[in-house]
């Protein structure tokens, strides 16, 4: 018997999260969902953890919006957008692309969808999906340009003092559980803060998240050494060390 197909919503609102649960088991009794994100940071690390089907993303998420995690999950999944800003979703949508649901949710419309998501879910990808994913990520970035400022500098002690280093001199940020290691010109220094803290403070058009324990300055890219089985690892400019790119984060790549 095959089990049902699986779902994870990713929305920075818990009771939207809940709501649109109980009407997906109300509309798709056999839909599972299997994990919950409240960013999209999670939204990557819970569809490589657990393969749903079908992810639901809110568009505007702190730190990695909808649209940037949807181009890191890519072919993956059926991606559905759940939006209060149609402007994003309908172009996707017309084109055929990706499907979406706008808030606040609606029963009625969130049938429609459930009937287009039954329909095509285990298809093929749509071909435009990848420029589609480029298109919405450059719009979503010139609309958001009042967001507050990026993360100048970094605190770190250094020996007996501590030292603020220029965000511009980083070149990654490497991290274990409780401690992150930052690397920059001047030399290495630990800071009790999680990577998962710094990069919502980060520039994504300087920084980039390529493991889920690494993220590196991209204008410090070296070049990208690809392997077997969809593997990556980046060179830094002048370091010798390598360092891993998981496959949700390839896309980034792509061009080079």
């Amino acid at each position: 018997m095959n089990a049902g197909p699986t779902a994870l919503i990713a929305d920075d609102e818990p009771l939207l999260r809940e709501h649109l649960a109980a009407l997906l088991q109300r509309l798709w009794p056999e839909l599972r969902v299997v994990a919950t994100a409240r960013n999209g940071r999670e939204a990557i690390e819970a569809a490589e953890a657990h393969a749903p089907d079908i992810v639901f993303l809110d568009i505007h998420m702190p730190g990695v919006n909808g649209v940037e995690a949807a181009r890191a999950i890519g072919r993956r999944a059926r991606l559905v957008f759940v939006t209060a800003h149609d402007e994003y979703a309908l172009q996707a949508f017309e084109q055929g692309a990706i499907d979406y649901v706008v808030k606040p949710l609606d029963a009625l419309r969130l049938a429609d969808t459930v009937q287009r998501l039954k329909e095509r879910v285990g298809g093929a990808s749509p071909a435009a999906l990848d420029a589609v994913l480029a298109t919405l990520s450059q719009r979503l970035r010139q609309a958001d340009g009042g967001r507050p400022a990026w993360l100048q500098w970094i605190k770190a002690s250094v020996g007996h003092s501590v030292r603020l280093i220029p965000i511009e001199q980083v070149h990654y940020l490497k991290s274990d559980e409780k401690y992150t290691l930052v690397v920059w010109e001047g030399g290495e220094a630990l800071i009790r803060r999680s990577i998962r803290e710094l990069v919502e403070e980060l520039d994504p058009q300087r920084f980039a998240q390529i493991h889920r324990s690494v993220v590196v300055n991209l204008h410090q890219v070296e070049q990208v050494i690809r392997g077997a089985n969809e593997t990556a690892e980046v060179q830094l400019k002048g370091r010798s060390e390598l360092l891993p790119v998981s496959r949700s984060y390839l896309h980034l790549f792509r061009q080079m």
